[in-house]
């Protein structure tokens, strides 16, 4: 097999960024949608769906079998495994925003609610890391321990040309549903800043401009499997708990039957670790070097850290509230966002409070409505629950959204595009831009949030949920 040399790819002979980041994945989705709003535009140009069937109504071998193509034509070979270069990765990502001088930049866990905080501070959001999705030809969802023997190889070999990375595998069928016996999931953490993340920031943010690092502190069972490499059987973002990865749990076998497997061949390695930061947590290293870098610099830097997305999403959201007011607003609409389904220029065009849900769980769900409970009541309040293409006892059923819509006063919306063939069928991004658009407008956007004001919003709106700033 050909092996590209780390020398030949760092100088451009390696695939493209958006070659190795996984289609549809929450750091390419986010970078996209705030570089976007930066420039003064929507998301109407990103159509990618994700590798899932449109067709609800087929049978399910049938649908299993056309998600698993799907995911063939936009996962990587092995073979390209050995082209990957995180360097270049990295370059992708900050080439996308315009080149100018910043007042402060995000950096961190990928979380829409970070999106809009960007987004209001004027500021660009980079990601610690990014996802990789690789076949796996003779791949089995109820097969965890050959998944990690594959997922292994493949790490091996990424690794020699990647130093700078570590990797997490994560195998979950109930967020990933018959994608996880087709591909491997890789989750990249970068262990120091990259270099392009270093020019970029001596390049564009201005003098004394603040740095933010934004770090999810969820944790989860993890198996150390070799130095850089690290492995977990499902993962927060299921909706499940880890034990509910056992064996003899009922969850997982309804999760497997929906996939396609079969809970009596689930044998999950043992973990050496009962809990670590999850896939999306940030490698110490990074944090580590952009203290260092921010010193050096004299760039003061400050850290969000949030015990579970929900936390984020609601401090953001109060803030958008009184940054909106403060500019002779109503700050009185409300947009609930889901995955994918988010575009923060127009929330901002149309001086709507976003408030950010990570996928369509029963949890995540909870958490909007608890928020609500709470929140002074909007006059409107529109719902954006994007299908996460997967069957799954811990997903939230329709009637939870329309109730989640049903705290506005006088206009309750529940997008029908998105809901039709709920859980099974995917939505592209732009359907949000598609709702959104038909806001009316309400011009022109308030003046950027300043970082300290927009620290003390979170610091006071953010802590009795758990938000801790540092």
């Amino acid at each position: 097999m050909h092996k590209v040399h780390k020398g030949l790819t760092a100088d451009g002979a390696g695939l493209a960024g958006d070659r190795v980041v996984a289609v549809g994945s929450a750091a390419r989705v986010l970078v996209a949608a705030t570089a976007r709003a930066l420039r003064g535009a929507d998301c109407a140009d990103l159509g990618q769906a994700g590798p899932v069937s449109r067709f609800p109504g087929a049978p399910e071998p049938v649908r299993r079998a056309a998600v698993s193509r799907a995911a063939g034509r936009v996962a990587l070979t092995v073979t390209q495994v050995d082209e990957v270069d995180s360097a270049r990765v990295a370059r992708w990502f900050v080439d996308q925003y315009p080149r100018r001088r910043y007042p402060g930049v995000l950096l961190g866990s990928p979380h829409g609610a970070a999106a809009h905080l960007a987004v209001a501070l004027g500021v660009p959001w980079l990601p610690a890391g990014f996802e990789m999705s690789v076949h796996w030809t003779d791949g089995a969802v109820d097969r965890p321990a050959a998944a990690l023997e594959h997922g292994s190889a493949l790490a091996a070999r990424l690794l020699a040309g990647n130093a700078d990375l570590h990797l997490r595998q994560v195998h979950c069928p109930a967020s990933r549903g018959p994608l996880t016996g087709a591909t491997v999931s890789l989750a990249a953490r970068w262990r120091g800043l990259p270099a392009a993340y270093a020019q970029f920031l001596a390049d564009r943010l201005a003098p004394g401009a603040p740095v933010l690092l934004v770090r999810d502190a969820r944790t989860w069972p993890v198996l150390e499997h070799g130095p850089g490499f690290s492995f977990q059987v499902g993962c927060p973002a299921s909706g499940l708990d880890p034990v509910d990865f056992h064996p003899d749990s009922h969850a997982l076998r309804q999760v497997l039957r929906s996939a396609g497997g079969d809970a009596t061949r689930w044998e999950p390695p043992e973990v050496s670790a009962p809990s670590g930061y999850a896939e999306h947590g940030m490698d110490s290293g990074f944090e580590l070097a952009a203290r260092d870098w921010a010193a050096r610099r004299q760039h003061p830097l400050h850290r969000v850290l949030a015990p579970r997305p929900g936390a984020l999403s609601a401090a953001v959201a109060d803030l958008y509230r009184r940054w909106l007011r403060g500019a002779g607003k109503t700050g009185d609409r409300l947009v609930v966002e889901c995955g994918r389904l988010l575009d923060p220029w127009q929330v901002v065009r149309a001086g709507l409070v976003p408030y950010w849900c990570e996928n369509a769980t029963r949890r995540s769900v909870d958490e909007a409505e608890w928020w609500l409970a709470g929140s002074e009541a909007f006059s409107s309040v529109d719902v954006l629950p994007e299908p996460p293409g997967v069957r799954s006892p811990a997903l939230a059923g329709l009637p939870q959204w329309l109730a989640v819509a049903g705290f506005g006063r006088r206009r309750r919306a529940l997008d029908r595009t998105s809901a039709r063939g709920y859980p099974v069928t995917s939505v592209p991004t732009r359907r949000a831009t598609e709702v959104l658009r038909a806001q009316p407008y309400d011009l022109p956007a308030p003046p950027p949030l300043g970082v300290d004001e927009a620290l003390s919003v979170l610091h006071d709106s953010g802590s009795h949920q758990g938000l801790l700033l540092s």
